[in-house]
């Protein structure tokens, strides 16, 4: 996200000094060969022996400076990525796809992460990854997979997480285990879905309706972060 700098309106000089019925031209403008020359001579002082020459390309060299300096902050995110504004080293904002820009190093400096793949999280069990989303289940983990159900009852539920990165930003630099925050966050809602759901209903038709609820809940927690 960019803020948007804008002025305080009216003249940053202030208004003219003295009264008058505004009837007259109002002040002459001010002479650019005078103020040149006033700033030449400023610089001119710096220079050695004082020498008026080189003064105007030192001044010129000066502004294309600036001008590089300031146009190298112009940086384009990709669709599958998002960009992380750094100030200083310390995370400020999160930038979407398209060109954006960011105060110029060493002020500031961008990460572009990919946050379009898919992640995927075994709650319950552990898995060897064939290809794709595809796996062998290898290991049980009891204390992942049991819960209790409405009706006290022991059920043991292995299911699997699939996540993207919602904020870049915040993935990177606010929390410190992210994949394991995902873990817990999951169980949690799991576990608070089964706590209220009968175990006929868990081992039927109340399948569905579990899943979109762990869901919902899952992501309200995720989004606290």
């Amino acid at each position: 996200m960019v803020d948007d700098f804008k002025g305080r309106g009216g003249s940053p000089w202030g208004s003219p000094p003295g009264g008058g019925n505004g009837s007259g031209r109002g002040p002459a403008p001010p002479d650019i060969d005078e103020i040149i020359k006033k700033i030449q001579k400023t610089i001119n002082r710096f220079l050695p022996g004082g020498s008026a020459k080189g003064g105007k390309p030192l001044i010129l060299g000066l502004i294309i400076l600036v001008i590089i300096w300031a146009a190298s902050g112009l940086y384009r995110v990709l669709p599958d990525e998002q960009g992380v504004v750094l100030r200083f080293g310390k995370y400020t904002t999160t930038t979407q796809p398209g060109l954006n820009y960011h105060i110029p190093y060493p002020i500031e400096t961008v990460l572009t992460p990919k946050v379009t793949k898919v992640n995927r999280m075994d709650v319950g069990f552990r898995s060897e990854r064939d290809t794709g989303f595809s796996s062998t289940a290898v290991a049980d983990v009891p204390e992942e997979s049991l819960m209790l159900t409405g009706d006290e009852n022991i059920v043991n539920i292995d299911f699997s997480v699939f996540w993207v990165i919602k904020d870049a930003g915040k993935f990177l630099f606010k929390i410190q285990d992210p994949p394991a925050t995902v873990k817990a966050a999951a169980e949690t809602a799991m576990r608070e879905v089964v706590a209220k759901s009968k175990l006929q209903s868990i081992l039927t038709e109340g399948r569905s309706k579990i899943e979109l609820e762990t869901q919902d809940i899952a992501q309200s927690l995720l989004d606290e972060y």
